[in-house]
């Protein structure tokens, strides 16, 4: 399969258009555009703009609503439920990442769970948006199972990232970004498009027996990642997003890649802490950024050459790719070929 580096620019602006083509307002077309462009960016792939033709399937299919409005439906304050009305994920995020900002502007701390979501890019992406502010973000989301408990030979819990992010000196935010699995399904999809094995650890096939075939894998299960206590955190992360939000919990989470006609009605949950108005008004900025600091300059084992504070290597990534994008040539020539079914003029280079 081929890689092509294309202009992030002009990946954007196919992205926007196509989302605009499906109905949504610019704005927030926009918006879902600049969220996978910038995990491709930073080398998170899976959750890039091979979502694309997953999300207008989506749309096409009805069970994402490109015109709904997320609405407010518990109010308590810093305590707060709404609903996306199965809008896009980044939709539903963008607006309650905003109102949980406000919220802890009030109060000092905010909790914003959204109800009847769908997949929201990466978790990352959002906790950063509090760190412009000051503040201290959280982002979870839980998703359809896809993890056996301990032991188990049937998938009960879902691999529910989760992301925290602290504002640190200069721009440079201390992010902790993950998934409960030892590995994200959509890494797994993109080892079966590439025809490729997936390591070992990553998951199981159907009878939970441990494999290293992607297509097995997909049909099987993910492992957690560090075993029970990854279970048990994936655990916890269902219930702060579905229960908080009264929303789907477990099952109740319906599958992303099948069923498209059914909307995915996973939930998330957005927590803020306005640590800028701590310490007389001094923050937390400087403690972050000496800590980050101290972790890079840490003595390194033999045969390493950098030590990465989290969320370092991502950043890392997006400069090495400055204004360009690697996507593959498959992935190119598939929304070239979506531009092309809805009367877009921008092309990708084939």
């Amino acid at each position: 399969m081929s890689q092509l580096s294309v202009s992030a620019d002009a990946l954007r602006g196919l992205t926007a258009a196509l989302f605009r083509a499906h109905g949504l307002a610019a704005a927030k077309a926009d918006g879902v555009a600049d969220s996978l462009v910038c995990a491709d960016l930073e080398g998170v792939a899976s959750h890039g703009v091979t979502m694309v033709p997953l999300y207008l399937q989506r749309i096409g299919q009805g069970s994402v609503d490109p015109h709904a409005e997320p609405v407010v439906v518990e109010d308590h304050g810093g305590l707060v439920v709404m609903s996306a009305r199965n809008a896009l994920g980044q939709v539903s995020a963008h607006a309650a990442v905003a109102l949980a900002t406000a919220r802890a502007r009030q109060h000092g701390v905010s909790v914003v769970s959204v109800r009847h979501s769908f997949h929201f890019g990466t978790a990352s992406y959002w906790a950063r948006q509090f760190t412009a502010a000051g503040m201290v973000g959280f982002a979870f989301s839980n998703t359809r199972p896809l993890m056996p408990a301990p032991g188990g030979a049937e998938r009960v819990v879902g691999n529910n990232p989760m992301a925290i992010a602290f504002p640190a000196r200069e721009d440079e935010p201390l992010v902790v970004d993950m998934a409960m699995s030892a590995t994200a399904m959509g890494k797994i999809r993109l080892a079966e498009a590439k025809g490729e094995p997936i390591p070992p650890g990553w998951a199981t096939n159907a009878a939970g027996q441990a494999t290293t075939s992607a297509t097995e894998a997909i049909q099987g299960m993910l492992l957690p990642a560090a075993g029970p206590k990854g279970f048990g955190l994936a655990v916890a992360i269902d219930l702060l997003c579905g229960a908080l939000a009264d929303g789907a919990v477990g099952a109740a989470v319906r599958p992303l890649y099948g069923e498209l006609d059914k909307p995915y009605d996973c939930s998330h949950a957005f927590i803020a802490i306005d640590a800028a108005r701590l310490h007389g008004g001094a923050g937390i900025a400087p403690q972050v950024a000496g800590f980050a600091q101290a972790i890079r300059d840490s003595r390194r084992a033999p045969g390493t050459e950098r030590i990465y504070a989290p969320g370092d290597l991502e950043r890392a990534r997006h400069a090495s790719n400055g204004a360009h994008c690697p996507i593959s040539g498959d992935l190119a020539h598939k929304l070239n070929r979506l531009a092309a079914d809805a009367g877009i003029a921008e092309r990708l280079p084939a």
